[in-house]
């Protein structure tokens, strides 16, 4: 796999932070993309931790954040439905985040989105700063992973 660095810029808050989340998206998905189903669904480890668990939760993640959190969104079950196979996991996870950079696009990153439980409000900047890293620690995650499946690693 290509060991791709990220993006290096001098942007605001809003293009630095869009531009690092997507940077790590990708590299999540160069991880997880061209293992088996069975191996990518199979764990080594006894949390259960699989890649194609790790992919259907980043959907989860982006979906609970910005679509029903912020944005407020009923979201259909349908399209909360864990894929079965890597192919449909990464499909699954590239609809969300497109939703969710049309959700984000039409945000300021200033504006709050409300307690959702007994925490406190977040703004839409401590949303996608959350975002990302969780979709590096979860890319590390799959990193390992793919090395104990088949040696490949890289960014």
């Amino acid at each position: 796999m290509a060991d791709l660095k990220p993006p290096r810029l001098a942007g605001d808050d809003r293009a630095t932070l869009l531009a690092l989340l997507q940077y790590q998206r990708d590299s999540f998905v160069r991880k997880v993309s061209g293992v088996d189903d069975r191996r990518a669904a199979t764990s080594p480890l006894p949390s259960g931790t699989s890649l194609l668990w790790l992919t259907n939760h980043m959907a989860d993640a982006e979906t609970t954040w910005v679509l029903q959190r912020l944005a407020r969104r009923q979201v259909d079950p349908d399209d909360a439905a864990h894929a079965a196979t890597m192919p449909e996991a990464v499909d699954r996870y590239r609809r969300v985040w497109a939703e969710v950079d049309g959700v984000v696009a039409a945000s300021s990153l200033d504006e709050r989105c409300a307690a959702f439980d007994s925490g406190a409000d977040v703004n839409v900047r401590w949303i996608v700063t959350h975002l990302l890293e969780e979709t590096a620690r979860h890319a590390g995650h799959a990193d390992i992973l793919r090395e104990l499946i088949d040696g490949s690693t890289g960014r």
